[in-house]
Protein backbone atom coordinates (compact mmCIF):
# COMPACT_ATOMS: atom_id res chain seq x y z
CA UNK A 1 0.00 0.00 0.00
CA UNK A 2 1.04 3.60 -0.89
CA UNK A 3 0.64 4.71 3.13
CA UNK A 4 3.28 2.02 4.00
CA UNK A 5 6.16 3.04 1.19
CA UNK A 6 5.30 6.51 2.03
CA UNK A 7 6.02 6.19 5.80
CA UNK A 8 8.58 3.73 5.13
CA UNK A 9 10.68 6.32 2.83
CA UNK A 10 9.65 9.14 4.49
CA UNK A 11 13.08 10.67 5.13
CA UNK A 12 14.18 9.81 1.17
CA UNK A 13 11.37 11.41 -0.14
CA UNK A 14 12.50 14.46 2.14
CA UNK A 15 15.85 14.19 0.87
CA UNK A 16 14.77 14.12 -2.68
CA UNK A 17 12.66 17.08 -2.39
CA UNK A 18 15.82 18.57 -0.66
CA UNK A 19 17.87 18.10 -3.88
CA UNK A 20 15.12 19.29 -5.96
CA UNK A 21 14.91 22.71 -4.58
CA UNK A 22 18.67 22.95 -4.34
CA UNK A 23 18.88 22.70 -8.08
CA UNK A 24 16.27 25.25 -8.48
CA UNK A 25 17.53 27.83 -5.57
CA UNK A 26 21.30 28.11 -5.25
CA UNK A 27 20.66 31.08 -2.14
CA UNK A 28 20.42 28.76 0.35
CA UNK A 29 16.72 29.14 1.08
CA UNK A 30 15.93 25.18 0.44
CA UNK A 31 15.99 24.24 3.74
CA UNK A 32 13.42 27.23 4.47
CA UNK A 33 11.71 26.07 1.71
CA UNK A 34 11.31 22.58 2.91
CA UNK A 35 10.32 23.78 6.87
CA UNK A 36 7.06 25.65 5.28
CA UNK A 37 5.10 22.55 4.48
CA UNK A 38 6.37 19.90 2.38
CA UNK A 39 7.29 17.59 5.03
CA UNK A 40 3.44 18.36 6.57
CA UNK A 41 1.79 17.85 3.56
CA UNK A 42 3.86 14.70 3.24
CA UNK A 43 2.47 13.37 6.87
CA UNK A 44 -1.07 14.63 5.89
CA UNK A 45 -1.15 12.14 2.60
CA UNK A 46 0.29 9.30 4.48
CA UNK A 47 -2.71 10.60 6.97
CA UNK A 48 -5.50 10.50 4.39
CA UNK A 49 -4.61 7.20 2.20
CA UNK A 50 -4.64 5.51 6.24
CA UNK A 51 -7.70 6.45 6.58
CA UNK A 52 -9.60 5.50 2.79
CA UNK A 53 -7.99 2.33 3.42
CA UNK A 54 -10.30 1.81 7.06
CA UNK A 55 -13.77 1.59 7.75
CA UNK A 56 -14.32 4.95 6.95
CA UNK A 57 -13.03 6.21 4.37
CA UNK A 58 -15.26 9.13 3.51
CA UNK A 59 -13.42 10.81 7.01
CA UNK A 60 -10.23 11.22 4.73
CA UNK A 61 -12.13 14.64 3.05
CA UNK A 62 -11.27 16.31 7.15
CA UNK A 63 -7.95 15.57 5.91
CA UNK A 64 -7.48 16.68 2.20
CA UNK A 65 -10.36 17.83 1.38
CA UNK A 66 -13.05 17.52 -1.43
CA UNK A 67 -12.40 16.08 -4.96
CA UNK A 68 -14.48 18.36 -6.87
CA UNK A 69 -12.09 21.57 -6.71
CA UNK A 70 -14.32 23.32 -4.41
CA UNK A 71 -13.06 24.96 -1.21
CA UNK A 72 -13.52 23.52 1.95
CA UNK A 73 -11.91 23.46 5.60
CA UNK A 74 -9.64 20.44 6.00
CA UNK A 75 -5.92 19.92 7.35
CA UNK A 76 -4.16 19.99 3.68
CA UNK A 77 -6.17 23.48 3.42
CA UNK A 78 -4.75 24.91 6.49
CA UNK A 79 -1.31 23.69 6.19
CA UNK A 80 -1.26 24.67 2.80
CA UNK A 81 -2.53 28.49 3.68
CA UNK A 82 0.35 28.54 6.22
CA UNK A 83 3.22 27.34 3.95
CA UNK A 84 1.58 30.15 1.08
CA UNK A 85 2.17 32.75 3.57
CA UNK A 86 5.27 31.81 4.93
CA UNK A 87 7.12 31.27 1.49
CA UNK A 88 5.70 34.90 0.65
CA UNK A 89 7.18 36.17 3.67
CA UNK A 90 10.90 34.55 3.24
CA UNK A 91 10.73 35.97 -0.35
CA UNK A 92 10.19 32.89 -2.32
CA UNK A 93 8.12 33.39 -5.49
CA UNK A 94 4.84 32.06 -6.77
CA UNK A 95 6.22 29.87 -9.25
CA UNK A 96 8.13 28.31 -5.82
CA UNK A 97 5.14 27.37 -4.38
CA UNK A 98 4.21 25.33 -6.96
CA UNK A 99 7.00 23.67 -7.68
CA UNK A 100 7.60 22.37 -3.79
CA UNK A 101 4.79 20.38 -4.40
CA UNK A 102 5.27 19.22 -8.20
CA UNK A 103 8.95 18.37 -6.39
CA UNK A 104 7.17 16.00 -3.72
CA UNK A 105 5.04 14.16 -6.35
CA UNK A 106 7.92 13.60 -8.48
CA UNK A 107 9.85 12.59 -5.83
CA UNK A 108 7.12 9.89 -5.01
CA UNK A 109 6.98 8.54 -8.66
CA UNK A 110 10.89 8.21 -8.61
CA UNK A 111 10.88 6.40 -5.63
CA UNK A 112 8.48 4.44 -6.34
CA UNK A 113 9.50 3.38 -9.75
CA UNK A 114 13.21 2.52 -7.86
CA UNK A 115 12.15 0.48 -5.81
CA UNK A 116 8.99 -1.43 -8.10
CA UNK A 117 6.43 -0.48 -6.10
CA UNK A 118 3.09 -0.24 -7.52
CA UNK A 119 0.78 2.79 -7.21
CA UNK A 120 -3.00 1.33 -7.42
CA UNK A 121 -5.62 4.08 -9.65
CA UNK A 122 -7.37 5.11 -6.29
CA UNK A 123 -4.03 5.50 -4.70
CA UNK A 124 -3.17 8.13 -7.39
CA UNK A 125 -6.28 9.27 -7.20
CA UNK A 126 -5.90 10.54 -3.67
CA UNK A 127 -2.24 11.78 -4.20
CA UNK A 128 -3.43 13.67 -7.17
CA UNK A 129 -6.37 15.41 -5.19
CA UNK A 130 -4.28 16.04 -1.93
CA UNK A 131 -1.93 17.37 -4.30
CA UNK A 132 -4.66 19.90 -6.01
CA UNK A 133 -6.18 21.04 -2.84
CA UNK A 134 -2.60 22.17 -1.57
CA UNK A 135 -1.28 23.81 -4.67
CA UNK A 136 -4.80 25.61 -5.19
CA UNK A 137 -4.90 26.94 -1.41
CA UNK A 138 -1.16 27.66 -1.30
CA UNK A 139 -1.43 29.43 -4.26
CA UNK A 140 -4.99 31.55 -3.69
CA UNK A 141 -2.95 32.38 -0.08
CA UNK A 142 -0.05 33.45 -1.63
CA UNK A 143 -1.84 35.68 -4.47
CA UNK A 144 -4.02 37.03 -1.84
CA UNK A 145 -1.15 38.27 0.57
CA UNK A 146 0.95 39.25 -2.14
CA UNK A 147 -1.52 41.62 -4.09
CA UNK A 148 -2.81 42.94 -0.47
CA UNK A 149 1.26 43.72 -0.21
CA UNK A 150 1.51 45.63 -3.70
CA UNK A 151 -2.00 47.32 -2.98
CA UNK A 152 -0.66 48.78 0.34
CA UNK A 153 2.94 49.77 -1.56
CA UNK A 154 1.10 51.64 -3.91
CA UNK A 155 -1.16 53.23 -1.44
CA UNK A 156 1.90 54.51 0.25
CA UNK A 157 3.28 55.78 -3.13
CA UNK A 158 0.71 57.65 -4.32
CA UNK A 159 -0.11 59.04 -0.76
CA UNK A 160 3.33 60.68 -1.25
CA UNK A 161 3.00 62.27 -4.82
CA UNK A 162 -0.71 63.81 -3.44
CA UNK A 163 1.44 65.40 -0.35
CA UNK A 164 4.44 66.22 -2.89
CA UNK A 165 1.81 67.68 -5.20
CA UNK A 166 -0.04 69.36 -2.27
CA UNK A 167 3.42 71.00 -1.39
CA UNK A 168 4.42 72.56 -4.43
CA UNK A 169 0.87 73.81 -4.92
CA UNK A 170 1.42 75.29 -1.54
CA UNK A 171 4.79 76.63 -2.06
CA UNK A 172 3.83 78.53 -5.59
CA UNK A 173 0.87 79.60 -3.61
CA UNK A 174 2.37 81.22 -0.85
CA UNK A 175 5.09 83.40 -2.92
CA UNK A 176 1.70 84.13 -5.09
CA UNK A 177 0.20 85.54 -1.99
CA UNK A 178 3.41 87.37 -1.01
CA UNK A 179 3.90 88.81 -4.41
CA UNK A 180 0.34 89.65 -4.23
CA UNK A 181 0.90 91.35 -0.38
CA UNK A 182 3.84 93.23 -1.49
CA UNK A 183 2.16 94.94 -4.64
CA UNK A 184 -1.11 95.61 -2.59
CA UNK A 185 0.85 98.26 -0.04
CA UNK A 186 1.86 100.18 -2.71
CA UNK A 187 5.77 99.60 -2.69
CA UNK A 188 5.82 98.52 -6.38
CA UNK A 189 3.70 98.28 -9.46
CA UNK A 190 2.25 94.94 -11.31
CA UNK A 191 4.61 95.68 -14.06
CA UNK A 192 7.95 95.15 -12.06
CA UNK A 193 9.90 92.17 -10.94
CA UNK A 194 7.61 91.77 -8.21
CA UNK A 195 4.45 91.16 -10.49
CA UNK A 196 6.97 89.16 -12.99
CA UNK A 197 7.00 86.65 -9.77
CA UNK A 198 3.12 86.67 -9.29
CA UNK A 199 2.78 85.57 -13.06
CA UNK A 200 5.33 83.11 -12.56
CA UNK A 201 4.07 81.65 -9.29
CA UNK A 202 0.45 81.34 -11.33
CA UNK A 203 2.06 79.93 -14.06
CA UNK A 204 3.68 77.81 -12.21
CA UNK A 205 1.15 75.91 -10.43
CA UNK A 206 -0.90 75.81 -13.84
CA UNK A 207 2.13 73.72 -14.99
CA UNK A 208 2.18 71.43 -11.99
CA UNK A 209 -1.25 71.15 -12.44
CA UNK A 210 -1.23 70.25 -16.27
CA UNK A 211 1.76 67.45 -15.46
CA UNK A 212 0.06 66.01 -12.60
CA UNK A 213 -2.85 65.46 -14.74
CA UNK A 214 -0.73 63.99 -17.54
CA UNK A 215 1.07 61.74 -15.23
CA UNK A 216 -2.02 60.19 -13.86
CA UNK A 217 -4.06 59.92 -17.42
CA UNK A 218 -0.20 57.90 -18.79
CA UNK A 219 0.18 56.48 -15.04
CA UNK A 220 3.81 57.28 -15.36
CA UNK A 221 5.59 56.69 -12.14
CA UNK A 222 8.51 59.41 -13.31
CA UNK A 223 9.03 63.47 -13.62
CA UNK A 224 8.32 64.40 -16.62
CA UNK A 225 11.39 67.20 -18.27
CA UNK A 226 11.07 69.68 -20.18
CA UNK A 227 14.73 70.74 -20.84
CA UNK A 228 15.92 73.68 -22.09
CA UNK A 229 19.11 76.24 -21.55
CA UNK A 230 18.89 79.20 -19.87
CA UNK A 231 20.76 81.31 -17.58
CA UNK A 232 22.40 80.70 -14.82
CA UNK A 233 22.20 84.33 -14.08
CA UNK A 234 18.85 85.34 -14.84
CA UNK A 235 17.86 81.78 -13.26
CA UNK A 236 19.57 83.08 -9.77
CA UNK A 237 18.20 86.37 -10.55
CA UNK A 238 14.13 85.32 -10.67
CA UNK A 239 14.85 83.06 -7.68
CA UNK A 240 16.51 86.28 -5.44
CA UNK A 241 13.17 88.32 -6.53
CA UNK A 242 10.76 85.40 -4.88
CA UNK A 243 13.57 84.52 -1.89
CA UNK A 244 13.86 88.02 -0.81
CA UNK A 245 10.21 88.23 0.04
CA UNK A 246 10.56 85.56 2.06
CA UNK A 247 13.22 86.46 4.04
CA UNK A 248 11.58 90.18 4.49
CA UNK A 249 8.98 88.28 5.72
CA UNK A 250 10.67 86.04 7.69
CA UNK A 251 12.94 88.31 9.62
CA UNK A 252 16.31 86.89 7.64
CA UNK A 253 18.85 88.48 5.39
CA UNK A 254 19.45 86.99 1.99
CA UNK A 255 22.82 87.68 0.21
CA UNK A 256 23.42 86.78 -3.25
CA UNK A 257 26.64 86.44 -5.21
CA UNK A 258 26.96 87.69 -8.74
CA UNK A 259 26.85 84.99 -11.54
CA UNK A 260 28.87 84.54 -14.54
CA UNK A 261 26.98 85.83 -16.77
CA UNK A 262 28.29 83.42 -19.43
CA UNK A 263 27.24 80.39 -17.25
CA UNK A 264 24.31 78.48 -18.47
CA UNK A 265 22.24 75.27 -17.20
CA UNK A 266 20.49 72.90 -19.29
CA UNK A 267 17.73 71.57 -17.50
CA UNK A 268 13.71 72.19 -16.86
CA UNK A 269 14.16 75.26 -15.43
CA UNK A 270 10.62 74.93 -13.47
CA UNK A 271 11.79 71.67 -11.57
CA UNK A 272 14.95 73.66 -10.66
CA UNK A 273 13.04 76.36 -9.80
CA UNK A 274 10.86 74.76 -7.48
CA UNK A 275 14.33 72.45 -6.24
CA UNK A 276 16.26 75.65 -5.19
CA UNK A 277 13.35 77.50 -3.98
CA UNK A 278 12.71 74.36 -1.46
CA UNK A 279 16.05 74.79 -0.48
CA UNK A 280 15.47 78.60 0.54
CA UNK A 281 12.64 78.27 2.03
CA UNK A 282 13.88 75.58 4.36
CA UNK A 283 16.92 77.40 4.87
CA UNK A 284 14.85 80.58 6.09
CA UNK A 285 13.02 78.24 8.16
CA UNK A 286 15.69 76.93 10.19
CA UNK A 287 17.67 79.87 10.76
CA UNK A 288 17.84 81.77 13.53
CA UNK A 289 15.56 85.24 13.47
CA UNK A 290 17.91 87.64 12.00
CA UNK A 291 20.11 84.77 10.46
CA UNK A 292 21.80 85.00 7.29
CA UNK A 293 21.23 82.81 4.09
CA UNK A 294 23.72 82.58 1.32
CA UNK A 295 23.49 81.95 -2.31
CA UNK A 296 26.05 81.28 -4.18
CA UNK A 297 26.39 79.97 -8.07
CA UNK A 298 29.50 79.34 -10.05
CA UNK A 299 31.38 76.91 -11.83
CA UNK A 300 34.05 74.43 -10.72
CA UNK A 301 35.40 72.49 -13.54
CA UNK A 302 32.53 70.83 -15.73
CA UNK A 303 29.84 71.57 -12.94
CA UNK A 304 27.67 74.38 -11.96
CA UNK A 305 27.20 74.47 -8.46
CA UNK A 306 24.70 76.12 -6.47
CA UNK A 307 25.35 76.98 -2.94
CA UNK A 308 22.15 77.79 -0.61
CA UNK A 309 23.82 78.46 3.05
CA UNK A 310 21.70 78.70 6.23
CA UNK A 311 22.79 79.92 9.70
CA UNK A 312 20.95 77.49 11.85
CA UNK A 313 23.73 76.63 13.85
CA UNK A 314 24.91 73.11 12.53
CA UNK A 315 23.41 70.06 11.68
CA UNK A 316 22.99 67.19 15.23
CA UNK A 317 24.54 63.85 14.65
CA UNK A 318 22.39 61.46 12.26
CA UNK A 319 20.26 64.40 10.73
CA UNK A 320 22.17 64.57 7.30
CA UNK A 321 21.27 61.14 6.58
CA UNK A 322 17.65 61.57 7.22
CA UNK A 323 16.93 65.12 5.92
CA UNK A 324 16.63 64.36 2.66
CA UNK A 325 13.86 61.23 3.32
CA UNK A 326 10.02 61.94 2.66
CA UNK A 327 8.14 63.31 5.52
CA UNK A 328 11.22 64.28 7.49
CA UNK A 329 11.03 67.18 9.43
CA UNK A 330 14.46 68.38 11.86
CA UNK A 331 12.51 71.26 14.10
CA UNK A 332 9.84 72.05 16.05
CA UNK A 333 8.93 74.43 12.81
CA UNK A 334 5.84 71.46 11.47
CA UNK A 335 4.83 73.85 8.72
CA UNK A 336 4.93 71.95 5.85
CA UNK A 337 4.26 67.97 5.28
CA UNK A 338 8.44 67.40 5.43
CA UNK A 339 8.74 67.21 1.64
CA UNK A 340 10.57 70.30 0.43
CA UNK A 341 14.37 68.33 0.63
CA UNK A 342 12.64 65.21 -1.22
CA UNK A 343 10.96 67.16 -3.73
CA UNK A 344 14.35 69.00 -4.27
CA UNK A 345 16.46 65.96 -4.50
CA UNK A 346 14.45 64.19 -6.99
CA UNK A 347 13.71 67.68 -8.96
CA UNK A 348 17.57 68.03 -8.51
CA UNK A 349 18.43 64.29 -10.26
CA UNK A 350 15.57 64.45 -12.99
CA UNK A 351 17.83 67.12 -14.68
CA UNK A 352 21.07 64.97 -14.53
CA UNK A 353 22.39 66.78 -11.39
CA UNK A 354 22.90 65.82 -7.52
CA UNK A 355 22.21 67.44 -4.31
CA UNK A 356 24.24 66.75 -1.09
CA UNK A 357 24.49 68.76 2.37
CA UNK A 358 27.43 69.64 4.49
CA UNK A 359 27.53 70.88 8.15
CA UNK A 360 29.50 73.95 9.23
CA UNK A 361 29.71 73.04 12.82
CA UNK A 362 28.35 76.32 14.63
CA UNK A 363 27.07 77.93 11.93
CA UNK A 364 24.81 76.11 9.93
CA UNK A 365 24.85 73.63 6.80
CA UNK A 366 25.59 73.73 3.01
CA UNK A 367 22.94 72.59 0.15
CA UNK A 368 24.98 71.92 -2.65
CA UNK A 369 22.98 71.48 -6.13
CA UNK A 370 25.56 70.33 -8.95
CA UNK A 371 24.53 70.01 -12.44
CA UNK A 372 26.30 69.79 -15.74
CA UNK A 373 28.25 72.71 -16.98
CA UNK A 374 27.12 74.63 -19.88
CA UNK A 375 27.62 78.44 -21.73
CA UNK A 376 25.53 80.80 -23.41
CA UNK A 377 26.85 82.79 -27.20
CA UNK A 378 26.58 86.63 -26.87
CA UNK A 379 22.99 85.91 -28.83
CA UNK A 380 21.95 84.10 -25.59
CA UNK A 381 22.72 86.48 -22.83
CA UNK A 382 19.94 88.58 -21.55
CA UNK A 383 19.73 91.31 -19.17
CA UNK A 384 19.03 89.99 -15.65
CA UNK A 385 15.94 89.28 -14.30
CA UNK A 386 17.55 90.61 -10.81
CA UNK A 387 17.94 93.72 -12.52
CA UNK A 388 14.68 94.45 -14.10
CA UNK A 389 12.55 95.41 -11.16
CA UNK A 390 12.70 99.28 -9.94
Amino acid sequence: MLHRFLTANRDELIARCRAKVARRNLDGKNEAELTFGISIFLDQLIKTLRVEQSAEPLQSIKVSGQASGIFSLSEIAETASRHGSELLKHGFTLEDVVHDYGDLCQAIMDAATDASATISTDEFRTLNRCLDNAVATAVAEFGYLHDKAVDASHAATLNEKLAAFAHEIRNGLSTAMIALSVIRSGKVGLEGATGAILDRSLVGMRILLDRSLTEAQMAAGSIAVETSLFSLAGFVGEVKLAASLEANVRNRSLIVANVDPKLAVMGDRNLLLAALGNLLQNAFKYSHAGGEVTLNAYASGERILIDVEDSCGGLAEGVAERMFLPFAQMSRDRSGAGLGLSISRRGVEANGGTLSVRNVPGTGCVMTISLPRHALSNADRSPDLADADA
